[in-house]
C-alpha cells in the first residue's frame, strides 16, 4: 500500500522532477513544491504579485519567472520556494496574466461575472478596498472606476449573485449558486446591519415578492425582524424606522396570508408618540413613502388629524409639504389648508419651502392664495434672512424669484395701486439683489404696472445709496465675527482638511469633502462680511429727530382695545426681535418710517395708533 501511495505521488510530479525524488536526491515534499513551480505553472509573490514559470534548470538551480511587477526575473530555486505560493491557472491573478483582455471585456459587458471570478478565487469574500486592487489600472481604468462600480453593484444586488454591503468596512460575499431566490433575498434582508440597509433588502423583496407568494413563515420573519429593529432603534434613526415600517406596510398590502398582529407597532403609532418630531425626519424619504406616512395621521389623531399635519408642514421639506396639501385637497381640507396659508403669509411667518410651493402652484393648487401678500411674504423672509447669522436658508426662494420672469406679472394682476406702489417701494429699497438684479426685477414690475416708473425716474425716485446704516457696537461685533473667521475657523479648516486629506481615497471621503464644503461655507461668510463691512454707515443715533419716526427712535403704539407695544427701530444689524429692536430695513421697521403721533398703521396685521416717539438711550 505504501509503495502504490509512493508510486502515486511520483506520477503527479513533474518529468524532471520525480527522478531525483525516486533517487532520494531531494525529499517528495520538495519534489512536489518543486513541481509547483514548473515552466507553465503559476505563482504569487508579496512584492512583485502574480508570474508565470518561463524557464527552470534545475542542475543550475535557477528558474525565470515572469512576475506582473517584474519580467523575466531569474531566481534561485529555493528562494522562489520560500518566496511564492503556488497559483492555481483559474485564480483570478493568473487569469490577470494570460487573459487580460477577456477580463476587460467582461468589465465592460458583463460586470457581474467579473467580480463573481474575483471573489470565487479569493475564497468567496473580498472587502470593498481588496476588491479595487484587485481591478483598479489593471482591469478597470483608474478613472473611469468609481462609476463602474456603482453600476457593478447595482447589477450585483439585482442578480443577487453576491451580498453586497453598505459599508466598506463589510465584506462583499459570494452566494451559493444553489441558493433559491428568495433565499438569497432573505439572506439580504438578515445580512442588513442598519436601517438603510434593510430598507434596501426591503425594497428588492416587495420587487421580487411572487418568491414569497403563500410562505407565511418567511414574511413572519421579517415582520418580526422589522418591529424588533424599529422599537430599538426610532428614538436616534426616526425617519429610516418610519421608512422601514412603511415598506413593511407595503408588502403586507401585497401579501395574501398575512395580517400584522394587534401587538405589531404600525406607523400611526410611532406618529402619535413623535408629534412635531415626525416632520423634521421626513425629508431624506421618498413623496410615495412620505404621503403613507401622512395617510396614518387620521388613524393617530383622530378629528385632530388636519391640526396636526399643518404643524409640520412648514418643516417636512418641499417633497413633504407638496404631498400634506395633495392630501388635504383630496380629503375635502382645502379650505383649512387656506386658512393656514393665509394665515401665515399675512403674519410673514411661512418658510421659504412653502413659500416656493405656493408660487410654483399659483396656477393649480395654491391659486386661492396668490396674490401680492406672498410677493411681500417673499421679501421679508429674504430680508431677515441675510440680516441673521448662519447658513442662508432662502438660496433656492431667492433664485426661483430671479428667474421665474413671469412671478412678479402674477403678483401683481388684480392688485390695487396702493398696494403695488408698496411691493414696488419694498423691492426697490431692498438691500437683498444686486443692484443689476434689482434693476431688472423692478423693470418687470415697471412692465407689468406703468404707474410705478416714478419710483426709479420721477419724484418718487431713492436716493443714490450708499450703504446700510447700524451702530457701532454691530460694527465691532461684525468685524470680531470676521477677524474670529480669518484667524480661527479658516486656519483650523485647512487643519482639518489636511488631516482628512490622510485618510486617503478622497473619492469616498466623507471628513474630506465635508471639510472641503465647510471651507467654502467659511469663505463665502468672510466675503459676505467683507462686503457688507465696506458700505456701511456706523451711527450712535444721538440728535435724533424725533418729531417722527426715524432710524433710532423709539415708538409707543396702542390698539382699539386699548392694549399697547413699544418698538425700537435701530440699524441693519441692531435686530433684537425678542426684545423688540427692529432694524430700519424689515418690512415692520420701514413700514414705521415717517409715522407721527397720532398716524395709524398696521403691527403685524392689528391697526394700531403712533402714541409716542422719543430717541433711543442706550443702556
Amino acid at each position: 500500500m505504501l509503495f502504490v501511495c509512493r508510486r502515486y505521488k511520483l506520477l503527479s510530479m513533474h518529468s524532471d522532477v520525480a527522478p531525483l525524488v525516486e533517487a532520494g536526491r531531494i525529499s517528495e515534499e520538495v519534489g512536489a513544491r518543486l513541481s509547483q513551480l514548473a515552466p507553465g505553472q503559476y505563482c504569487l509573490h508579496k512584492s512583485w504579485g502574480a508570474g508565470k514559470v518561463i524557464d527552470w534548470d534545475i542542475r543550475s538551480g535557477k528558474i525565470t519567472i515572469d512576475f506582473e511587477k517584474n519580467e523575466a526575473q531569474t531566481m534561485g530555486l529555493q528562494l522562489a520556494i520560500t518566496k511564492t505560493e503556488p497559483l492555481a491557472a483559474d485564480h483570478f491573478r493568473a487569469q490577470k496574466l494570460e487573459a487580460m483582455e477577456e477580463l476587460r471585456a467582461l468589465a465592460h459587458n458583463d460586470p457581474v461575472e467579473l467580480v463573481r471570478r474575483t471573489l470565487k478565487s479569493n475564497g468567496g469574500t473580498l472587502k470593498i478596498d481588496q476588491l479595487e486592487r484587485e481591478l483598479i489600472g489593471s482591469v478597470v481604468p483608474e478613472e473611469n472606476y468609481k462609476k463602474w462600480w456603482d453600476g457593478a453593484k447595482k447589477l450585483l444586488r439585482e442578480s443577487r449573485a453576491a451580498i453586497v454591503p453598505t459599508k466598506r468596512t463589510e465584506p462583499l460575499v459570494l452566494r451559493d449558486e444553489n441558493v433559491s431566490p428568495a433565499d438569497s433575498l432573505l439572506q439580504d434582508f438578515e445580512a442588513a446591519r442598519d436601517f438603510k440597509a434593510k430598507a434596501r433588502a426591503l425594497e428588492a423583496i416587495i420587487k421580487d415578492f411572487k418568491h414569497f407568494k403563500g410562505n407565511k413563515e418567511a414574511q413572519e420573519a421579517i415582520n418580526k425582524s422589522i418591529d424588533e429593529s424599529v422599537r430599538k432603534g426610532m428614538k436616534l434613526h426616526l425617519g429610516q424606522a418610519l421608512d422601514l415600517l412603511v415598506g413593511r406596510d407595503e408588502m403586507m398590502a401585497a401579501s395574501e396570508v398575512m395580517e400584522l398582529d394587534a401587538s405589531a407597532l404600525r406607523v400611526s403609532d410611532v406618529i402619535a408618540n413623535e408629534g412635531a418630531k415626525i416632520g423634521e425626519e421626513l425629508g431624506s424619504l421618498p413623496a410615495a413613502r412620505q404621503r403613507m406616512v401622512f395617510e396614518a395621521y387620521p388613524a393617530a389623531f383622530g378629528d385632530a388629524w388636519v391640526d396636526e399635519l399643518l404643524a409640520i408642514f412648514d418643516i417636512v421639506g418641499p417633497r413633504g409639504l407638496a404631498e400634506i396639501a395633495k392630501l388635504l385637497i383630496e380629503e375635502d381640507q382645502s379650505a383649512e389648508l387656506y386658512t393656514f396659508l393665509r394665515r401665515h403669509i399675512g403674519g410673514r411667518t411661512l418658510g421659504a419651502d412653502s413659500l416656493l410651493w405656493v408660487c410654483r402652484e399659483r396656477k393649480k393648487s395654491s391659486e386661492p392664495v396668490f396674490d401680492v401678500e406672498v410677493g411681500n411674504a417673499i421679501l421679508s423672509l429674504l430680508e431677515r434672512d441675510v440680516m441673521e447669522d448662519g447658513p442662508r436658508k432662502s438660496s433656492r426662494l431667492q433664485s426661483y424669484f430671479m428667474e421665474d420672469r413671469a412671478l412678479i406679472a402674477d403678483l401683481l394682476e388684480n392688485t390695487e395701486n396702493n398696494e403695488v406702489r408698496n411691493f414696488a417701494r419694498k423691492l426697490h429699497q431692498s438691500q437683498i439683489f444686486a443692484e443689476l438684479d434689482r434693476k431688472s426685477l423692478m423693470a418687470r414690475v415697471i412692465k407689468a404696472c406703468p404707474q410705478t416708473q416714478e419710483l426709479v425716474t420721477g419724484d418718487g425716485a431713492e436716493k443714490k445709496d450708499d450703504g446700510v446704516i447700524s451702530s457701532w457696537d454691530s460694527i465691532a461685533k461684525r468685524k470680531e465675527d470676521l477677524e474670529d473667521l480669518i484667524s480661527n475657523q479658516i486656519p483650523q479648516n485647512r487643519e482639518d482638511i489636511k488631516i482628512a486629506r490622510s485618510y486617503g481615497d478622497l473619492r469616498e471621503n466623507a471628513e474630506y469633502h465635508m471639510a472641503k464644503d465647510h471651507q467654502k461655507v467659511l469663505m463665502r461668510r468672510q466675503a459676505e462680511i467683507e462686503a457688507s463691512l465696506a458700505s456701511v454707515q456706523g451711527t450712535d443715533f444721538s440728535n435724533v429727530d424725533s418729531s417722527e419716526v426715524n432710524i433710532g427712535t423709539v415708538v409707543g403704539f396702542k390698539d382699539a382695545a386699548g392694549n399697547s407695544v413699544t418698538y425700537t427701530v435701530l440699524g441693519a444689524w441692531d435686530s433684537d426681535t425678542d426684545n423688540n429692536v427692529i432694524s430700519y430695513l424689515s418690512e415692520l421697521g420701514n413700514s414705521m418710517l415717517g409715522l407721527k403721533v397720532g398716524d395709524k398703521t398696521k403691527v403685524q396685521s392689528v391697526e394700531m395708533t403712533v402714541e409716542s416717539i422719543a430717541p433711543y438711550s442706550k443702556g
